[in-house]
């Protein structure tokens, strides 16, 4: 029977219903392949992936391919984002055995569950040169009974094959250098496309962690290219259609070169880092009313609003799909796009014509049936009748809330609420950055509630779990960047707040993080899964940024934040970790630059030292909020700052107001300038060499 209904992951809900015998990962669904000497099938999607949506209903839907896979298998169900240990392990064997990847992931494996078999989607029918699912079935059922012998031979050695990848980075020659950085950062910018910015061709992903490693790379050296790959990217994809015209939020990526046409399921670890990114380019932009402005506000909007949670966390993604008609299939896109005769049912003949021009819908359509993804290439500016900004800006306003509206009234996707702790930790981050960084105040509340949830219900027993769902928690342990990030936006808060709870709760969760999944073998590597967890295949360690930070360069960011925030003994230990996991990093900045965003955030901060901003308060009154302000807009990314009284946190450890006026103490590593209590002093210290 299927043992998916009282799941904590809304993925393996969806499937609760499926006339196939799912049962999650665990000892009894192996024990029970090994009982029944039956191979495992493995299939591992997640809650907004469209062709998991479409595999689901031409295959585990139907009673007669469901009966064929009760028969010969034992049928497991697997959510990447609740697993990612099982993810990365069965993603790596499926790259190795048909030279790529993908999801939904279909695997099978032995009893003990070394993969044999591996690939991703199957359709109904046979086309393409690919088999049916259910030819694909009779196969593998046919190979197990009368090919046993090499079966054994083929697991064992993709086993073996998986173990030796997992081995993690080679010590090298590199070091994080000057030269180091410059050299990832040109072969990054040769990558760029300068016609529709980003980097490389269709599908086109946005490049969340290398936009902030490349925004602190041009800090540091004032290289005009670099900042204009930056904006031109940044640009491109605020007006494209990966970019939610009316609503805010980033899709998970386009599927042409352009950002026109999205993949239009929208994830958390997205929009968080782009957040980031974005944010960080608007506080370096003195126009309040500029475009990354406008997209970090509306970012910000998105998250807090459609992925906030009632117990504060925030959920995991809205679905690519939208059920039309309930228990029909999903349709990709259709709560988003338009068709010219929608935008004048809604605004009727006049602003309808006029909002179609804005946002590029036309009768032929960029998307399928004659429909249009909106886009923002024209600005309303452009198109007002009398050619002033406001009155064009509030014309496009009254429209795009008019079609917010009626867009609301549309079926709208799926949400999974799966909180997950990484992400969050993420969105913490990014928020309490925004929010010190703009001067706004609710923006780093939220982070400070979510955060506080996290601690309260993802930290059990001083053990970080990956995910809960509606405020429970799971049993899935955390892995490596859960711990990360969760630490990276504690160690935010800490900064945005002046408050040492912040840091007490990070210092305990990194040190259990160094505790269980460091490598003692290889100072400064570091395992994704952690000492106790599991045994697999093969212990995953993946030391390359992809769409998320890898766990390695993650933790880099929080051990180096905790160093330059602790006091002096714990800080000379994370200060050694971080400088360990960064020199082995260095290898993937040297030949895989576009694949190590983090690590060039990370690099580019310690290179500086970090730099860090201690402000002394007479009190916690508002005397230096203008301090404060230049700070947090003016100093590099990577910068700790922190504004507290003194001695009342590490950073602010015999440092005390001068002559009772705040003062700043601006220090590169462990050497200091002398304090200074003016902004255009404290502007002159940060801009020094």
């Amino acid at each position: 029977m299927n043992r998916l209904r009282n799941a904590t992951s809304p993925y393996l809900r969806q499937h609760s219903d499926n006339p196939v015998h799912w049962q999650e990962w665990d000892a009894q669904a192996l024990a029970e392949a090994r009982g029944r000497d039956v191979p495992i099938l493995l299939s591992i999607g997640y809650a907004s992936c469209h062709w998991c949506h479409v595999m689901a209903h031409e295959s585990f839907e139907d009673a007669r391919t469901a009966a064929q896979m009760n028969d010969n298998f034992v049928c497991i169900k697997v959510d990447r984002e609740e697993r990612p240990d099982l993810d990365a392990v069965y993603m790596n064997a499926t790259v190795a055995m048909t030279g790529q990847g993908g999801w939904p992931m279909t695997c099978f494996l032995t009893p003990d569950g070394e993969p044999f078999y591996c690939g991703t989607y199957y359709p109904k029918v046979p086309r393409g040169g690919m088999p049916s699912f259910t030819q694909l079935l009779t196969a593998v059922t046919d190979t197990w009974n009368t090919r046993r012998d090499e079966v054994d031979t083929a697991s064992a050695q993709v086993a073996e094959a998986l173990r030796a990848q997992a081995a993690g980075l080679p010590e090298a020659d590199v070091t994080i250098s000057v030269e180091l950085l410059d050299h990832a950062v040109a072969a990054v910018l040769r990558d760029e496309d300068p016609k529709h910015g980003g980097f490389g061709g269709a599908p086109k992903f946005p490049p969340s962690a290398l936009l902030e490693g490349l925004l602190r790379s041009w800090e540091r050296t004032g290289d005009a290219a670099t900042f204009d790959v930056v904006n031109r990217t940044a640009e491109a994809m605020a007006r494209g259609g990966i970019y939610d015209q009316l609503r805010g939020g980033f899709a998970r990526y386009s599927v042409d070169a352009a950002w026109v046409v999205p993949h239009f399921e929208k994830m958390l670890y997205d929009n968080a880092q782009l957040l980031r990114a974005y944010a960080h380019l608007a506080r370096r932009n003195r126009e309040r009313e500029s475009l990354v402005h406008r997209v970090t506000r509306e970012t910000v909007e998105f998250i807090l609003d459609d992925l906030g949670t009632d117990h504060g966390g925030f959920a995991s993604a809205l679905d690519a799909d939208t059920h039309l008609e309930p228990g029909g299939p999903g349709v990709e896109g259709a709560t988003y796009v338009w068709t010219p005769a929608e935008l004048i049912g809604a605004l009727g003949p006049i602003e309808g014509t006029w909002a179609a021009e804005v946002f590029g819908v036309t009768t032929a359509g960029n998307f399928e049936q004659g429909t249009s993804v909106l886009t923002r290439y024209v600005d309303p500016d452009a198109l007002s009748d009398d050619g002033t900004r406001a009155a064009a800006r509030e014309r496009f306003e009254r429209a795009r809330a008019a079609l917010r509206e009626a867009r609301a009234r549309r079926p709208q996707p799926d949400r999974d609420d799966k909180v997950v702790t990484a992400w969050n930790g993420m969105a913490i981050t990014a928020l309490a950055e925004a929010g010190s960084a703009l001067r706004q105040d609710d923006w780093v509340e939220a982070a400070a509630r979510c955060a506080r949830f996290l601690l309260a219900e993802h930290v059990v027993d001083g053990r970080v779990r990956r995910a809960s769902l509606g405020g429970v928690v799971g049993t899935s342990p955390g892995v490596l960047e859960d711990y990360a990030w969760l630490v990276t936006g504690l160690l935010a808060l800490h900064q945005a707040t002046g408050e040492l709870d912040w840091l007490e709760h990070a210092q305990r969760l990194l040190d259990k993080a160094i505790q269980h999944f460091a490598d003692a073998a290889a100072p400064g590597s570091w395992f994704d899964t952690a000492d106790d967890a599991e045994t697999l295949v093969a212990r995953p360690r993946d030391p390359i940024d992809g769409a998320t930070p890898a766990g390695a360069s993650a933790l880099a960011e929080a051990l180096l934040t905790a160093a330059a925030t602790s006091a002096p003994e714990p800080a000379l230990r994370y200060r050694e970790l971080a400088d360990r996991t960064l020199q082995r990093g260095a290898v993937v900045l040297a030949r895989a630059a576009r694949s190590a965003g983090q690590w060039l955030t990370v690099a580019e901060a310690a290179l500086r030292g970090p730099l860090q901003v201690a402000i002394a308060l007479p009190d916690t009154s508002t005397a230096a909020t203008e301090l404060i302000a230049t700070a947090r807009t003016e100093a590099p990314g990577g910068t700790v700052i922190i504004a507290a009284p003194a001695n009342s946190v590490p950073l602010l450890a015999d440092r005390s107001p001068v002559n009772g006026t705040p003062s700043a103490y601006v220090c590169r590593g462990s050497v200091c300038d002398l304090p200074v209590t003016t902004t255009p002093d404290l502007r002159a210290s940060l801009n020094r060499p």
